[in-house]
């Protein structure tokens, strides 16, 4: 996937997990809370994909001191890498890093 693919999209919406209300950024692919992600991207920002499962936040990783989550779709599987953001809870990561 190239960054050429990318459509930033600027929405606020309510966790489809944890009930949170998350105002967007134009880059904002998960609720910073739970961190739990829904399945509508094709490429990021498209809303072309016609799953709308519910993502796991299941693993992290670790890249250049940066960390990305690891999401599965919970109705169809498929996996999906998200960078982690600065307002994402930082407890909520320190859990999930914790069950690897």
């Amino acid at each position: 996937m190239s960054d050429a693919n990318f459509i930033k999209l600027k929405e606020n919406f309510i966790c489809g997990h944890c009930g949170a209300e998350v105002i967007g950024t134009g880059y904002t692919n998960h609720c910073p809370k739970c961190l739990w992600s829904k399945h509508v991207d094709i490429n990021p920002g498209d809303r072309a994909e016609s799953c709308g499962g519910m993502m796991e936040p299941i693993e992290i990783e670790t890249r250049s001191g940066n960390f990305d989550i690891i999401h599965q779709c919970q109705k169809c599987g498929a996996l999906k890498k998200n960078k982690a953001e600065e307002n994402d809870d930082a407890e909520a990561i320190i859990a999930l890093a914790g069950e690897i």
